[in-house]
């Protein structure tokens, strides 16, 4: 006689629905394999430009660029000069 296994065909059916497929696996794999290999160059190489500091500039310092700089020019909001 014939024995059926709905419970172990149910359950297996469960399991492939919730494994994700090969390939997105080994896409992950590959992705993660990337951002180590290039962590470890850059971490070799070390900083691009090690004098750079952050963007900001503390008043006074003589670096530039702001709003302030440009209404000293007279191209303030105003829109004409002075």
């Amino acid at each position: 006689m014939i024995e059926s296994r709905p419970s172990s065909s149910a359950a297996g059916a469960a399991l492939r629905k919730l494994v994700p497929p090969p390939a997105l696996c080994g896409f992950l794999l590959l992705l993660a394999l990337m951002f180590a290999v290039s962590y470890a160059v850059g971490a070799v190489a070390g900083p691009v430009a090690p004098g750079m500091h952050g963007t900001g500039t503390a008043p006074g310092d003589g670096g530039g660029g702001g709003m302030n700089d440009m209404e000293d020019m007279g191209a303030g909001h105003g829109g004409g000069n002075r």
